[in-house]
């Protein structure tokens, strides 16, 4: 990169970051070539000690952890102590059987339906905020009698998968994750500022705190009640990401580990999976990325490298308002600037009919869409840009999403393995009678419903109320307050009134049955 291309990147960075001087701030790093080129940081680390961010400042990385695991995974297979296809059952002989059949692949593929333990928490009354313990999030997943759905058919983000790898990592190598982690990757590397931190509560030097904003305009210490392993656990900076960047470039640990865990592979159908190991493999605008981001309640990360081009972006930030994925990409397009193989960005496509709530009643999922493109699914918000294949596409990591204007009343919506659902415009209805106890055994949780108030009494903690509506007389919405955001479940009244089943982002098939 010549010194004018820089500067132009360097001063593209620093328009980015003006707005944060004296918020929750950011950091950005460009490394190219196995060099540093731009590291710049705004806004502060501590809003009670006024503190700026700096070099040495570390934030929650979350799940861009996940590379890490597993590289670990891999490493342990090279050592020859593993198999990728061994079953996850062989290695922690405590997991039911649906869940032990997974292979170790197919859940660093998030493609072994394995339920997201902390969705699990949440609809049983936990969410993020709530004191929890390994051996309580572990009981959680041992109650699991079924999948989301067969290993290998269908993908769906789950964080159980990468939890359940990083407790493989320390049976196989007889040491804790992080012991592992800093002898065969953070120290040889020299990633001195990053490390395994499963105890939220443990200090941490230099940590910058999170921050979520209040609603009037100020901001409050984001809450952190869940340990965190092999799916989330790390800390981090942009230096030391881009130390991990060049290894993974250079193949200076393992000179097989980039292309292994950036192999994708198909599901059963044929359907490719960009999710690879820990990873996303896509394409953007003619050019090949692999990425991931991670979100924990006051922190979000963007990784984002273009292998081709030996070119690594990285996004941190401690202020929950901001997009880090989004930026990231900008500055991605600003240091391609002038390479031949960047396309220009997607012409319009014209969005007539799209704004409303919809509703899949074969799926049993509904999705909002606003005037100005911004979509919901059980509460998550995304944006919805023009993609290249003239339909739209989620601008939200790990979630496929595409979508054309609605013809004939249908909305029809390509998710994962070329699965197409068909939604239709739902309305307010009436709720049906549901007053009475509702038990889920895969949960210990209990419902308590009147009306449409619903109370959680889960194993963990007893939440409530939350709200209940209806968009047809089968299909209701379970509105869940979560310190990330107003997230809803979609759950389905069966025919004889006698069970729910329900729906999350990333949980499917729960049973509920009346008592």
């Amino acid at each position: 990169m010549r010194d004018l291309d820089l500067l132009r990147l360097e001063r593209r960075v620093g328009q980015m970051l003006v707005p944060l001087v004296e918020t929750p701030g950011a950091t950005v790093g460009v490394s190219r070539d196995g060099m540093l080129l731009l590291r710049r940081s705004a806004g502060l680390a501590s809003l009670e000690l006024h503190a700026p961010i700096g070099i040495p400042t570390t934030f929650r990385i979350a799940s861009v952890s996940k590379q890490f695991t597993c590289a670990a995974i891999l490493m342990l297979a090279r050592d020859g102590l593993l198999r990728l296809d061994d079953t996850l059952g062989s290695h922690l002989p405590w997991l039911p059987a649906a869940l032990g059949a997974v292979t170790l692949d197919q859940a660093m593929r998030n493609a072994g339906g394995l339920r997201d333990v902390l969705e699990l928490a949440r609809l049983g009354g936990a969410d993020l905020a709530t004191p929890v313990t390994e051996v309580e999030l572990d009981a959680l997943i041992a109650r699991q009698e079924g999948l989301n759905f067969a290993p290998n058919t269908r993908f769906l983000y789950s964080n159980t998968g990468f939890r359940l790898l990083g407790q493989v990592v320390e049976r196989v190598a007889r040491q804790s994750l992080a012991v592992f982690l800093e002898r065969r990757i953070f120290g040889p590397l020299g990633m001195t500022r990053t490390r395994h931190t499963p105890d939220l509560a443990v200090p941490v030097p230099g940590l910058a705190t999170g921050y979520l904003p209040d609603g009037a305009g100020g901001w409050r210490r984001a809450p952190h009640g869940f340990p965190l392993g092999g799916e989330g656990g790390l800390v981090s900076g942009v230096e030391d990401l881009a130390l991990w960047a060049r290894c993974l470039s250079l193949g200076s640990l393992q000179s097989e580990l980039e292309g292994m865990i950036e192999e994708t592979a198909p599901f059963a159908n044929g359907a490719m999976n960009r999710y690879a190991r820990g990873l996303e493999v896509e394409n953007w605008r003619g050019i090949q990325t692999v990425s991931h981001g991670g979100l924990w309640p006051g922190y979000k990360t963007a990784f984002l490298r273009v292998p081709e081009r030996r070119l690594t972006v990285i996004v941190i930030t401690n202020n929950a308002s901001l997009d880090p994925h989004h930026m990231a990409l900008q500055v991605l397009e600003a240091a391609l600037q002038g390479d031949p193989a960047l396309r220009p960005p997607p012409p319009h496509i014209p969005s007539d009919g799209m704004a409303g709530t919809w509703l899949c009643e074969e799926a049993g999922l509904s999705l909002d869409i606003a005037a100005d493109l911004q979509a919901r699914m059980h509460g998550v918000s995304f944006t919805l840009i023009p993609g290249e294949d003239g339909r739209f596409v989620a601008r939200r990591g790990a979630f496929p999403f595409h979508v054309a204007p609605p013809r004939d009343g249908v909305l029809e919506v390509e998710m994962d393995a070329g699965q197409v659902l068909r939604f239709r415009r739902a309305e307010a209805a009436p709720l049906p009678a549901l007053d009475g106890d509702w038990h889920c055994a895969e949960l210990g949780a209990r419902w308590c419903i009147e009306g449409e108030a619903l109370h959680a009494h889960g194993p963990l903690r007893n939440a409530g109320p939350w709200r209940l509506s209806a968009l047809s007389p089968r299909h209701l919405r379970v509105h869940m307050p979560s310190v990330l955001f107003e997230g809803w479940a979609d759950a389905v009244l069966a025919a004889d009134g006698r069970s729910l089943v329900v729906n999350t982002a990333r949980t499917r098939g729960l049973v509920f049955e009346r008592r």
